[in-house]
């Protein structure tokens, strides 16, 4: 079995350079995504599929386990970039939630109440009860504007029912932002198989950003997501045409810095011996400093993985993955099948 690599997660508060640049102070912002793996509450809703909720399917203790995987969860992302930032993420993109019931009691739990968090929420058509949403702290990010983006899909004149993409758009501070959060179709079937349900929702991305891009030339958008998967599939390379390179963006290009941590065999989940980097954050080429002069606005300083040996299995089958809470219909105590992705932004302090 394969061993997913750990991820450096480090970050300099001041940016290396000449010894002028050494004396400038820097504020940073985290901004994360992560896939909690099948969060549903313990309550049958009659008007709602959920019946392959894996807490539903528990034969005893549903309450225990469920806040258990609260707390749990709660606990990560109290953690993300915190170490470097001194907060949590001031946004955060989020995958497999049941609904708002569970994300109001995510952002109250005793790890994350402190940070005062508002979430962001629509319920989608997927066939298995599960939607993405977003998270973000008053202090730091000011909404302005959501709504959710259906993604349309047939097989064989038979709609496939998936999770709708949520754009949420603010001001992070003082700087205008775009958020598109995501959650595209499985590999179920296979990656062949499956391939043309990711591209479709590629399009769909693609759709969402470029009138954005049309009206605000320098947008800073920020795509992230469990797109089911990795930087180098067509989805990516062919429907988005998202760059590993830093140099020479066109303004209206994607830069994904997981292609280059794919590429070092990096990972974010693991199934059946074969890793796999599904779990991305994608930025225009806006939030790219191509000189010393962008470092008054925003910017990307680094993108990396939250992939703590607390989050990875020790033993079993399931050994050097990250540490899943359901497996086999009983919950195993852990987080998720996934580890959650991070980037931190960073400009000069404004004085």
């Amino acid at each position: 079995m394969k061993k997913i690599l750990l991820a450096s997660c480090w970050l300099f508060l001041v940016v290396q350079g000449t010894a002028q640049d050494r004396s400038k102070d820097y504020s940073i912002r985290t901004v994360a995504f992560y896939n909690l793996e099948n969060l549903f509450d313990t309550i049958n809703d009659p008007n709602t599929y959920d019946e392959s909720s894996p807490i539903l399917s528990l034969k005893a203790n549903k309450s225990k386990v469920y806040w258990d995987k609260i707390n749990k969860l709660a606990s990560v992302i109290a953690q993300i970039g915190a170490d470097k930032a001194n907060t949590a993420p001031s946004c955060i993109g989020l995958a497999e939630v049941e609904n708002q019931e569970v994300l109001t009691d995510l952002i109250q739990s005793n790890y994350l109440q402190r940070y005062g968090y508002e979430s962001i929420h629509y319920d989608s058509p997927d066939s298995r009860g599960i939607d993405v949403a977003f998270l973000y702290q008053k202090k730091h990010f000011n909404p302005i504007d959501h709504k959710p983006f259906t993604l349309l899909l047939f097989d064989q004149n038979k709609r496939v029912y998936t999770r709708d993409q949520l754009l949420v758009t603010g001001y992070l501070d003082d700087e205008l932002m775009h958020f598109v959060v995501n959650h595209w179709p499985s590999r179920r079937g296979g990656e062949a198989k499956s391939r043309y349900l990711r591209e479709k929702a590629a399009y769909l991305t693609k759709t969402i950003i470029s009138p954005i891009q049309e009206q605000e030339p320098e947008a800073k958008i920020i795509v992230m997501g469990d797109f089911n998967d990795d930087p180098i599939n067509s989805s990516f390379k062919s429907v988005l045409n998202t760059q590993a390179s830093k140099n020479n963006l066109a303004d209206e290009a994607l830069y994904n810095p997981y292609e280059a941590l794919f590429k070092k065999g990096y990972s974010t989940l693991g199934y059946r011996d074969q890793i796999n980097l599904f779990d991305q954050i994608i930025l225009s080429a806006s939030l790219i400093a191509q000189q010393k002069e962008d470092h008054k606005n925003y910017f990307l300083y680094r993108a990396t993985i939250f992939n703590k040996s607390f989050l990875t299995s020790q033993k079993g089958k399931y050994k050097g993955y990250p540490f899943r809470s359901f497996s086999n219909g009983g919950y195993t105590g852990g987080y998720s099948d996934h580890y959650p992705v991070y980037v931190f932004l960073i400009r000069e302090k404004k004085r």
